[in-house]
């Protein structure tokens, strides 16, 4: 059975899919490997780094994909390699599915087994595989390294000759696994954080690291069966955003990380709170690329606006490729694990493993449920 890792083709993508560690692993469970000529290059892997663990080294990506039962990858496919595929083998990477019609359409067409890692359920026994968790943890930790870089001034206190300085504020909406990181990761840089999320029960995670947990009585929210904050109505959004305004004038640099699966994300800080901030302020967006939570930000852009710079720049973790290949790797080979016949030595998906539900598309089929009825409703 063989494996197949092109080389990421979107433009500026560092991560590789998977590392020699791992391939190591895959070859002495029997599968065969082979990698695009500098699919590691970008995370620091050179091609001899995989030959030495018996992977092999493909320059022609047609034939590689073209005999490959596994794909995998970091993003997803283009349409012209989508075409290059074996009918019948098994594709995995991100895909967005709930926005790529096409792509999906293409995938179902050519018989691809298309597995979705967003659609990897957010479950105990299924964590090893997270790859949004692995990827957000590195995002979480990126920001706030990002936020310093703008930032004029240092994030903690220092008492000096001259005098002291004072810590820098900062304010985090959304305490999921990257807000956590970044109040975490702001918390050990020395900053003055404030934290806010519309779930009341992730208040302890917060002042677990440190943080201030801002009470905002929002009525009814919680989290999604998935683990995921629930919309808010409109009502309650203005009820947030008014309950911020304060906190965010306040702030030295505002992180918002939320985020609605599969749908344009809310705008939580408004042009006038931005304004409103110090010059030389800076506000970084984590959901800049699918929409924004902050008017004004730009995907992949650094936008100033009366002083404060708004960083949507978007793909966190590949700032850190190395380490975001590390882990996208090991969940990868969980993946890999969960649905390895021993006895074929191949991979072999089982309809009956509550897993499943990553799989998209399948004998010219939509199989993930919620894509279908998405689907059908759009018709």
């Amino acid at each position: 059975m063989l494996i197949a890792i092109p080389k990421e083709t979107a433009a500026g993508e560092l991560r590789a899919a998977l590392i020699p560690d791992t391939v190591k692993k895959l070859v002495r469970m029997g599968a065969e490997v082979s990698l695009e000529a500098g699919a590691g290059a970008g995370a620091g892997f050179s091609d001899s780094d995989y030959e030495a663990v018996g992977a092999t080294i493909a320059t022609d990506k047609a034939s590689l994909l073209g005999a490959a039962d596994v794909v995998l990858r970091v993003r997803k496919p283009e349409l012209s390699d989508v075409e290059l595929l074996k009918s019948g083998s098994i594709h995995v990477s991100f895909l967005d599915p709930f926005n790529e019609h096409e792509l999906i359409d293409a995938l179902k067409a050519k018989n691809i087994s298309a597995i979705s890692m967003e659609m990897i359920p957010r479950s105990t026994r299924s964590q090893k595989m997270d790859a949004l968790s692995s990827q957000a943890n590195l995002a979480g930790y990126v920001m706030v390294m990002q936020a310093a870089n703008y930032l004029p001034s240092i994030l903690p206190m220092m008492m000096t000759p001259a005098g002291t300085l004072r810590p820098a504020k900062v304010f985090v909406i959304g305490a999921g696994v990257a807000g956590l990181q970044a109040i975490a990761t702001a918390k050990r840089l020395g900053a003055q954080v404030t934290a806010f999320d519309t779930r009341s029960e992730v208040a302890e995670q917060v002042r677990s690291v440190g943080a201030k947990f801002l009470e905002i009585d929002l009525g009814e929210t919680g989290s999604t069966a998935d683990g995921y904050a629930k919309e808010l109505t409109p009502e309650q959004l203005q009820i947030q955003r008014d309950a911020q305004k304060g906190v965010i004038a306040a702030s030295d640099v505002v992180i918002t990380t939320a985020q609605v699966f599969g749908r344009k994300p809310p705008v939580i800080v408004p042009r006038e709170f931005v304004e409103g901030m110090r010059r030389g302020s800076v506000v970084i967006d984590m959901a800049a690329e699918t929409g924004g939570n902050v008017e004004g930000s730009a995907p992949g852009e650094v936008v100033e606006l009366e002083g404060v710079k708004i960083v949507g720049t978007g793909n966190w973790p590949n700032s850190v490729p190395r380490d975001a290949s590390q882990m996208y790797s090991s969940n990868l080979f969980s993946l890999v694990s969960e649905f390895w016949d021993e006895e074929a030595k191949a991979v072999v998906l089982d309809f009956d493993n509550d897993l499943i539900g990553c799989v998209i598309t399948h004998n010219n089929d939509i199989v993930n449920q919620t894509i279908a009825n998405i689907r059908s409703g759009d018709k």
